[in-house]
């Protein structure tokens, strides 16, 4: 006891420092692709964080980079929100890609509404994964949605424009899908370095990407 009482007496008198618990890697979500798992800080999504996506326009392919992630989380029971999609979802497409629509809910909601829809659903706890398509997110916005997801432990999930990659973000994940050429870039990921040279898209011994959104979705937009 003598020892304790010592090393207390150092502590008040800051003539020992206690330091911190050491915090524990953040738990992650393979994306069903093998070069970019390995490009990625733990090799995957980042849990209980927000990763964007960011496009130069819709249906290249994008949602063939979740669909893996997506199905796995859904055959597992979790629940996966769609927040006001551009378009709607093309059920046959999902289930191919082994989605279980049982496990698959879209929100419908206004533009201005889709922030506050998204984060409901990141802090419920109820949602494995958010999918949205915000607006022209303010930075505290996104600081909402990526508390949020901290909160809930969910893996959110936001398209966005190519443009945004032109303004910082608290996303802990950020790629880009590019054309001509067409590549993936690694912009930011938390806990690594990017990988300096872009991967190839379509990604290498994955789901194979559409040129159109019709397949992904229906052809009509659903923006309300």
């Amino acid at each position: 006891m003598s020892n304790v009482v010592a090393l207390d007496h150092l502590f008040d008198a800051r003539r020992l420092w206690r330091g911190q618990p050491q915090a524990r890697a953040p738990s992650r979500q393979p994306t069903g692709f093998a070069l970019l798992d390995a490009a990625l800080p733990g090799g995957g999504w980042p849990e209980g964080a927000l990763s964007e996506v960011l496009l130069p326009l819709d249906g290249i392919g994008e949602l063939t980079l979740l669909w893996p992630t997506l199905a796995r989380l859904t055959r597992a029971g979790g629940l996966v929100a769609l927040v006001a999609p551009p378009y709607l979802p093309f059920p046959a497409a999902w289930a191919h890609a082994g989605v279980q629509l049982d496990r698959l809910q879209v929100v419908r909601a206004e533009p201005r509404d889709v922030p506050w829809a998204t984060e409901q659903c990141l802090r419920s706890a109820a949602c494995a994964a958010v999918l949205c398509w915000p607006q022209q997110p303010d930075d505290r916005t996104l600081r909402r949605l990526q508390l949020a997801a901290e909160t809930g432990q969910c893996l959110g999930l936001a398209m966005r424009p190519a443009s945004a990659a032109a303004h910082a973000s608290p996303a802990a994940l950020r790629l880009a899908l590019e054309t001509n050429p067409a590549r993936l870039r690694v912009l930011k990921c938390r806990g690594g370095n990017p990988p300096a040279r872009p991967l190839p898209w379509p990604l290498p011994a994955g789901m194979s990407t559409t040129s159109s959104p019709g397949s992904l979705f229906a052809a009509v937009p659903d923006r309300a």
